[in-house]
């Protein structure tokens, strides 16, 4: 009977508790990105299939979310538009995260020279506000899907590669560091087959918030009209699309703007959770 009385706590600590926090984050991370990849199964129809004797209908049987100012079915547009969120904020974090790694690595490895010249590089990145710059160099682009993952990920490596960097130049002065260089392995050995495994648990959690950050990112270009461009969905242009006409037909900015807070809600308390898996310390000074 102790036990059993015990039970509820025991529960309530863990569900309260970075693993709980973490199994959440992950079955909303899950759940969105299931229901994206399998749009074409989901969706009952065509993101830009037309249905001019419909427009603005509110939520119904045969429109589970309603339609927009054309015609278009809102739920069907959803699930395409969080397609092109999530492979915005992966390809983007992929970019910044191999960028940053390598940079890290280098100038936390060699050191001298190196490392000031890349860590000034750094600096100078960081004194330009992110969304302003990327801003400033889609003005000069034109708006596509690619042009933006390559905008993102080229202006959001600096951050991983400072903890990169933090955590090598800790790494390369352990003993199994020492024994690597006596035993004569090549520098590129020792710097991703020694010091790289050891410092990937900080990427990921950047790595994870970064997720949230690109997709908010693209999701703020295409609202501005710098993003996705229509007929494409995505949730930024359909919040612009429903700004105007938010009195007569507001579920066409309540939904969109409810997937990019659910989404980045569970991509934050996957990050924040695995930061305090591995670092305990982090959630004890908390």
């Amino acid at each position: 009977m102790a036990f059993f009385s015990k039970a509820p706590a025991r529960w309530l600590r863990y569900v309260a508790g970075s693993y709980g926090m973490a199994v959440l984050g992950g079955g909303i991370v899950l759940i969105m990105s299931l229901a994206a990849l399998c749009a074409p199964w989901l969706a009952p129809y065509q993101p830009d299939a037309l249905h001019l004797d419909a427009i603005l209908q509110p939520p119904c049987p045969d429109f589970l979310l309603g339609t927009d100012v054309l015609g278009r079915d809102v739920f069907s547009r959803m699930l395409y538009g969080g397609r092109v969120s999530l492979w915005v904020g992966f390809v983007a974090v992929g970019i910044s995260v191999s960028i940053g790694l390598t940079l890290g690595l280098v100038a936390g490895y060699f050191g001298g020279w190196v490392d000031e010249c890349i860590m000034r590089g750094v600096d100078v990145m960081l004194c330009f506000p992110s969304f302003f710059l990327v801003l400033a160099v889609i003005a000069f682009l034109e708006p596509s899907l690619l042009n933006i993952m390559v905008v993102i990920g080229l202006t959001s490596w600096m951050g991983v590669a400072r903890l990169v960097r933090a955590e090598t130049m800790s790494l390369k002065q352990r003993d199994f560091i020492a024994a690597a260089r006596l035993s004569g392995s090549r520098t590129s050995k020792i710097l991703f087959m020694h010091i790289l495994p050891n410092a990937l648990a900080p990427v990921l959690v950047s790595a994870t918030l970064g997720i949230a950050g690109a997709i908010l990112l693209e999701s703020s270009l295409s609202f501005l009209g710098l993003g996705v461009q229509p007929p494409d969905a995505s949730w930024g242009n359909m919040l612009m699309d429903g700004k105007n006409v938010l009195e007569i037909a507001p579920w066409l900015s309540l939904y969109p703007g409810l997937a990019i807070l659910i989404t980045v809600l569970g991509y934050n308390l996957l990050g924040e959770s695995l930061r305090d898996i591995f670092d305990p310390r982090l959630k004890e000074q908390r």
